[in-house]
């Protein structure tokens, strides 16, 4: 990092002492330039003179020569200025473009570390847990309710492991080899399926699904659906105070399609943050300080399904507090 901020300011010195030479050398060329027109100017006048082809210097100034050498004279100074100008503009666009770069791959070697971070704490997590269960097993004799117990934590922790893994499985898939298999879907019984499962996963937190009665026939990828639904679900639990309250809803949109609302009453989300947070491995705030779990991949995944549904998605507030992801889905044909 300190190496990077002094190669920083180095690249900065050395593009002030440009632009400073090329102001101060473009300034020397339009003084010199001056300095041979006036000499020029000076020789053709007494040249004339002598000659007898301008008696005064107001017959000199309006001679063919002095305009041809003043004409001559503008065109020398635009050059030099239009010159100066194009290099010091290229020279800025270049800084700029060199700029955006540095910025951009910085982001992304943050983004990077982030995700090792986040996915080394999100491996180990599960991994010990099972590995405690399974060695608790092996070295002591226990009531079959403590086995029981044990191998449940152990099978949850396994769930865990398995929903990373297909998550790192499908982004990778998404950037390559994802084509949505659609088919006719009772999207509303999916969803409530979803529901039922996280509210068995956080039975503190409070899971409402609404739909409307008059849900036309859908069609879609169930798979793909299904983990736009997980993590939408999944991130508003996770970013909301306890107790938390997360409301699903699925509403027909006339003849255009579906709607699909998830809202929370959590911290929300920043303006400046809501087209970031789409980006593959991007997490609001730092890894080193982050409280809650999670690799990046879940919202990156959950656009990247959605467009290829051919549908959209916005992030809203919602009152008084937290966010409402809203998807839009067009009819498809199986």
């Amino acid at each position: 990092m300190k190496r990077d901020y002094r190669m920083r300011i180095l690249s900065i010195g050395v593009i002030i002492y440009i632009l400073a030479a090329v102001t101060w050398w473009s300034f020397l060329l339009v003084k010199k330039n001056r300095e041979a027109f006036d000499a020029k100017e000076r020789y053709y006048r007494q040249d004339m003179q002598m000659k007898g082809l301008a008696g005064s210097e107001a017959e000199f100034f309006e001679s063919e020569t002095y305009l041809r050498l003043q004409k001559t004279h503008r065109r020398q100074q635009l050059m030099i200025i239009g010159e100066g100008t194009v290099f010091v503009l290229s020279l800025l666009l270049g800084i700029w473009f060199v700029n955006r770069a540095y910025l951009q791959e910085a982001a992304s070697a943050r983004q990077r570390r982030n995700f090792l971070l986040s996915i080394t704490h999100e491996l180990k997590s599960p991994i010990a847990g099972i590995q405690l269960a399974v060695e608790t097993l092996l070295k002591r004799e226990l009531l079959r309710e403590q086995s029981e117990k044990l191998l449940g934590n152990a099978l949850r922790e396994t769930g865990r492991l398995n929903i990373l893994v297909n998550d790192l499985l499908l982004s990778a898939k998404l950037e390559t080899a994802y084509r949505p298999h659609i088919e006719p879907l009772d999207i509303s019984a999916m969803m409530e399926e979803i529901v039922r499962e996280f509210q068995a996963k956080y039975p503190n937190a409070t899971f409402q699904l609404s739909c409307s009665d008059d849900l036309p026939p859908f069609a879609g990828d169930r798979s793909g659906l299904s983990a736009v639904g997980y993590n939408l679900l999944e991130n508003a639990a996770k970013y909301s105070p306890e107790p938390a309250w997360v409301a699903m809803s699925i509403q027909a949109r006339d003849n255009n399609g579906i709607r699909l609302e998830v809202a929370d009453r959590g911290v929300g989300i920043p303006e400046k943050e809501r087209r970031r947070i789409f980006d593959k491995f991007y997490r609001i705030g730092n890894e080193d300080t982050r409280q809650t779990k999670g690799t990046g991949l879940g919202l990156y995944i959950v656009e990247q399904i959605v467009l290829a549904h051919q549908g959209t998605i916005a992030v809203l507030d919602n009152s008084p507090a937290g966010a409402i992801f809203r998807i839009d889905l067009p009819f498809l044909k199986p």
